[in-house]
C-alpha cells in the first residue's frame, strides 16, 4: 500500500497546528535602530537546529525571526556536504524536532510516501532521506531562511540592547537576540594534529569535515587517522568511490565498543542532565569524552567487507612526512606509504576559536575558570563555555556582561553545560523547549517595564452587561 502523499500530509499538519494553537499571537514590540528594522531573533544556521528553533519560537509568540545560513538552499548542515555515513547513527524512533506534532514527525513524512507497512523494516534513517525531510520541514512550515549568508562578525551594541551582524556579502542585520545554531563545529573548530598540518602540503591531506573528492583518488591508497565513527564512514565512502585501499589507524589497542549516548537515551539522562551540580557534570563529561563513539555495526561491516580495507590497532601516528610526492606515515609497526591521508580526530569546543565571536570571546566564562572538579582537570572540558540554563553565554567574573546579553550558543559547545542537546539528535527533543522559552523570557524581561506598565493601565472592557437590565433587553 502506498503512502497518502505529501500534499495530504501537509493538509493534516496544518489542521493539527490549528487544533493545538501552535502559532501564538505576536506580543514582542517592534524595534527600529538608526532607521532600520530590528529582528527580535536572528538564528545563525539553517540546519535541523536552526529550523526547529525558528519554528519553536512561534509557539512563544515570537515571529520576527530570520534564519541565516552560509550554504545554498537544500545544502544546510552536514548531510549533503561532509557527512558520509550511509544512515544516521541515532535510533529511528527519536522525534527530535517535531514538538510532539504527529504529522511533523519523520515517520509521518516517510509513511506518507512509502506507506505504513514498511516502517518496521527501516533499521536506521538514511542520510539522504533525513536531508529530504529537513527540506520538506522548511517548506511545509514556511520558515524564513536567508541562504548564502556567511556571518563574519557579531558586533555588540549593549547601549541599545542589540547585536549588529556583519555578513560576508557586506550586508548588515541588527537583532535583539542571536541564536548560534551552528552545529557540531560551530562552538570551536575541528582538530588537526600539528604533525599533519605542519609537515604536509595541503594537497596531500584533508579533514573529514571538509569536501573531499574521493573520485579523484580512484585507484589510490589513503590512510585515515582516528578511531571514531566518522573514520569508518569515510573509509566505506572512499572505497565505494573507487579508492583502492583505505586503512584506518587507531591509537587504542581495541576498537571502541561502548556508546554512552545509548545509556543517556535509555534512562532519561539527557533530559535531566542540566539539573546536576557542576562537579557531577564535570565527572560525567570526563567519562563521556573518554569514549570514542564507535561505528555502527552496519557501517563497520560495510567498510570491513571491502578488499581494500585495513585496520591498524595500537598504531598512533608518530610522524608524517612527504616522501617522493606521497605521504609516509610512521607508526610503532613501521612505515606506511599513502597517496593521500584523511584526519578524523574530532573537534575542540572553545569560543575563542570562532571568528564571529572575536569581539566578545574574551568576556565569555569557561568551565576551566568556573568549576573545580573532584578529579583531574580535563583541558577539553575546561575550554567549553559555561552556559546558563537556556544556552545563554555567561560572563567571566569581573567583566561587564552587557555585550553578551542576548547571545545563545545552541551548538555542540553546549555539551558540558547542558548535556546532549544542541546539534545532537538524541538531545534536541528536550533542548528545543528550553531554548525557545529562554529566548522568549529574555525578550519579555528586557521589556518588562513597558509590558507591566501597559498591564497596569489596561482598561479594555470585556463585560458589557448592566444592572438593572435595560428594558430593551428584558424580553
Amino acid at each position: 500500500m502506498s503512502g497518502v502523499g505529501l500534499a495530504a500530509l501537509e493538509e493534516r499538519l496544518a489542521r493539527e497546528l490549528e487544533l493545538i494553537g501552535h502559532d501564538r499571537p505576536e506580543w514582542v514590540r517592534p524595534r527600529m535602530f538608526e532607521g532600520a528594522d530590528v529582528l527580535d531573533v536572528a538564528v545563525i544556521g539553517g540546519g535541523q537546529c536552526g529550523l526547529s528553533a525558528a519554528f519553536g519560537l512561534r509557539s512563544q509568540g515570537v515571529r520576527n525571526v530570520m534564519v541565516f545560513d552560509e550554504n545554498e538552499p537544500g545544502f544546510e548542515g552536514p548531510w549533503e556536504t561532509y557527512a558520509r555515513m550511509v544512515t544516521l547513527r541515532t535510533p529511528k524512533h527519536l522525534n527530535p524536532i517535531d514538538f510532539g506534532i504527529p504529522s511533523l514527525t519523520y515517520r509521518a513524512w516517510w509513511e506518507a510516501q512509502h506507506g505504513a507497512e514498511g516502517w518496521t523494516a527501516v533499521d536506521k534513517i538514511a542520510r539522504g532521506d533525513w536531508m529530504e525531510y529537513l527540506r520538506w520541514y522548511r517548506r511545509a512550515l514556511a520558515l524564513p531562511v536567508t541562504n548564502g549568508a556567511k556571518l563574519l562578525r557579531i558586533e555588540p551594541l549593549p547601549e541599545a540592547g542589540l547585536h549588529r551582524l556583519h555578513f560576508a556579502d557586506g550586508k548588515v542585520e541588527q537583532a535583539r537576540k542571536v541564536v548560534l545554531a551552528t552545529g557540531i563545529q560551530g562552538g570551536g573548530e575541528w582538530h588537526t594534529p600539528a604533525m599533519v598540518r605542519d609537515n604536509l602540503p595541503r594537497s596531500l591531506w584533508a579533514h573529514t569535515s571538509e569536501p573531499i573528492d574521493f573520485a579523484a583518488l580512484h585507484g589510490k591508497r589513503i590512510g585515515i587517522l582516528g578511531g571514531g565513527a566518522s573514520a569508518f564512514d569515510n573509509a566505506n565512502f572512499a572505497l565505494s568511490q573507487g579508492v583502492a585501499a583505505a586503512e584506518v589507524f587507531i591509537r587504542r589497542k581495541a576498537l571502541p565498543r561502548v556508546n554512552p549516548i545509548r545509556f543517556m537515551e535509555r534512562v532519561g539522562f539527557t533530559a535531566r542532565y542540566p539539573a546536576l551540580d557542576d562537579a557531577t557534570k564535570y565527572a560525567a563529561m570526563d567519562c563521556f569524552l573518554g569514549h570514542n563513539q564507535p561505528p555502527t555495526n552496519d557501517t563497520f561491516e560495510r567498510a570491513a567487507a571491502w578488499p581494500g580495507f585495513a585496520l591498524h590497532l595500537g598504531a598512533p601516528w608518530l610522524d608524517v612526512a612527504e616522501h617522493e610526492g606521497r605521504v609516509r606515515v610512521t607508526t610503532p609497526q613501521g612505515f606506511h606509504e599513502f597517496d593521500f591521508v584523511v584526519v578524523s580526530t574530532g573537534l575542540v569546543s572553545d569560543p575563542g576559536l570562532r571568528p564571529e565571536l572575536g569581539q566578545v570571546a574574551g568576556l565569555i566564562q569557561r568551565w576551566g575558570e568556573r568549576v573545580v572538579p573532584t578529579g583531574p582537570r580535563n583541558a577539553l572540558i575546561d575550554a567549553h563555555p559555561y552556559l546558563g540554563p537556556a544556552f545563554e553565554f555567561t560572563a567571566r567574573q569581573g567583566v561587564d556582561p552587557a555585550p553578551l546579553h542576548g547571545l545563545f550558543a545552541f551548538n555542540y559547545s553546549a555539551l558540558v553545560s547542558l548535556g546532549l542537546s544542541a546539534s545532537a539528535l538524541s538531545g534536541l527533543q528536550n533542548a528545543l523547549p528550553r531554548l525557545v522559552r529562554g529566548v522568549a523570557d529574555q525578550l519579555f524581561l528586557d521589556d518588562r517595564e513597558v509590558l507591566v506598565a501597559e498591564f497596569l493601565t489596561y482598561d479594555e472592557h470585556e463585560f458589557l452587561g448592566a444592572w438593572p437590565v435595560l428594558p430593551e433587553f428584558a424580553a
